[in-house]
């Protein structure tokens, strides 16, 4: 699966809850709060003054993790 900034917090997490670790690393520390059931990475980035282009990035890291773990099994 393919992770995108316009997907929502928790439904990321889902995925592989270590994402967790990549998003707490850029200074985002309320990830199972509230707004994390309604807010997309983009939105929750925006609010912690995270650019689009480090949103960008961002993506491309969960993604890049996600791969490895799926070399891996």
């Amino acid at each position: 699966m393919k992770i995108t900034k316009d997907m929502i917090i928790t439904d990321i997490l889902a995925v592989d809850p270590m994402i967790a670790n990549i998003l707490t690393g850029q200074g985002m520390h309320c990830l199972f709060c509230g707004a994390a059931e309604n807010e997309t990475l983009e939105e929750a980035c925006m609010v912690h003054g995270i650019s689009g282009e480090q949103v960008d990035l961002m993506v491309a890291q969960i993604n890049d993790f996600l791969g490895d773990m799926e070399e891996e099994e």
